[in-house]
């Protein structure tokens, strides 16, 4: 396992977060935050309802770790239908595509995670499944080949993707919805953190809740990761009673910062300010400096640091900010320039 994949606050899912479907909210009644994405939703399901058809096409992006995968469930649930999950990745042939949408049935989800990864040649049967809920299949080769279409029930696909941009056109345009979840604010974490500490039973008041919130990186799988680890901490070292104290102390001995930013997120930081005087810098000479992938830069690492402010994105490259050299406790000496468009 690599060291990107055992950070604390890496988005991404981990062997250790099996208690996450015991956390995860069931209806958009109780889901917190995303509040202009749950209002849309419960819009669509409404209406679907109200026509007696199954869910338009649904496509989710954003950073990982924001709640994707839930809402896919949620809206499952709230539609009374099964749901079929698989990922981009793992649909190898048309065949393996074809095997998962002849067993579907009406009404039935669904769920695509890392869409913008299948292939083009899975896309092209996917295509007319989702447009016109039929599936192409050649029989025979050469001359004697012949093209037969079946029937699909009428489905719904949910898409899920950290890279919008990777999606083909085409694809993008048969889903029918397209929502961006974003980082969770400090309130909602809150609230998140301090139902998932009653759900698991931990003795947690509100000042160790708010530290751990204020870590979680605005993404709540990082928080609720962070919160079993804290609750450790409290039960070796505290007689299991979460407090402020015991959550800093906890975290600051897992190397998390008060905002959130471990050792990698540092280095990243450090690397732009120190080795390229703040940027520009392009993003695999980041990732060369410090021996990091380029895609586990910018999905994993950027997204946050953008959030906060800590770096730009430029033509010529990444720069670190101002918040940046304040936050690492280093002089901003660079001269404010215009910047190119």
């Amino acid at each position: 396992m690599s060291e990107t994949t055992e950070r604390l606050v890496n988005p991404r899912p981990q062997a250790d977060d099996r208690l996450d479907p015991a956390l995860r909210p069931k209806s958009l009644a109780d889901l917190i935050g995303q509040d202009r994405v749950r209002e849309n939703l419960e819009i669509l399901i409404a209406a679907a309802r109200q026509r007696g058809e199954p869910l338009d096409h649904v496509l989710f992006y954003g950073p990982p770790g924001l709640g994707k995968t839930t809402l896919a469930h949620i809206l499952a649930n709230e539609m009374g239908v099964n749901i079929k999950i698989t990922s981009g990745p793992a649909i190898e042939h048309p065949g393996d595509l074809a095997a998962i949408l002849t067993n579907l049935r009406a009404g039935d989800i669904l769920f695509v995670d890392e869409i913008h990864r299948l292939g083009r040649s899975i896309e092209e049967v996917l295509y007319p499944a989702m447009e016109d809920f039929a599936l192409d299949i050649i029989i025979g080769k050469g001359p004697s080949a012949r093209s037969i279409r079946l029937k699909l029930p009428r489905f719904s696909v949910i898409g899920a993707t950290t890279r919008l941009a990777l999606l083909t056109a085409p694809l993008r345009a048969r889903f029918g919805a397209v929502y961006r979840l974003d980082f969770y604010d400090i309130p909602a974490m809150c609230k998140i953190v301090s139902r998932a500490a009653s759900v698991l039973g931990v003795d947690a008041d509100p000042e160790g809740v708010d530290e751990i919130a204020r870590r979680g990186r605005g993404t709540p799988r990082v928080a609720l990761r962070m919160l079993r680890r804290v609750r450790d901490f409290a039960e070796v070292r505290a007689q299991g009673i979460i407090t402020r104290s015991i959550s800093h102390d906890a975290l600051d001995l897992m190397d998390v910062d008060a905002l959130g930013l471990d050792d990698l997120d540092r280095r990243v930081l450090l690397t732009v300010i120190e080795k390229y005087r703040g940027g520009p810098v392009g993003l695999s000479t980041i990732a060369a400096s410090i021996s990091e992938e380029p895609d586990t830069i910018m999905d994993v690492v950027e997204p946050y640091l953008l959030q906060l402010g800590f770096l730009e994105r430029t033509p010529q490259g990444r720069v670190a900010t101002r918040q940046a050299y304040e936050h690492l406790n280093l002089t901003y000496a660079k001269e404010d320039q215009p910047k190119l468009l």
